[in-house]
């Protein structure tokens, strides 16, 4: 979530037109979630991210059933 509104408000703020842009913007948004990810399990000692917490399934397909 932290990646696509980076990638949001950065698109916004420089008014972002055509693809290569869009994709500069969108590499932009994933370094800073990705670098907030790894700050956060630096702190923790510990990985985030786990086959435990991995969701097959989108969240938006389990509300359809």
């Amino acid at each position: 979530m932290l990646g696509e509104r980076a990638t949001t408000e950065i698109h916004r703020n420089e008014n972002s037109q055509g693809i290569p842009k869009l994709k500069s913007d969108a590499k932009a948004g994933g370094d800073i979630a990705g670098g907030a990810r790894k700050k956060l399990e630096k702190r923790l000692g510990r990985s985030i991210v786990s086959k435990e917490n991995y969701l097959r399934e989108p969240e938006s397909r389990k509300k359809i059933k």
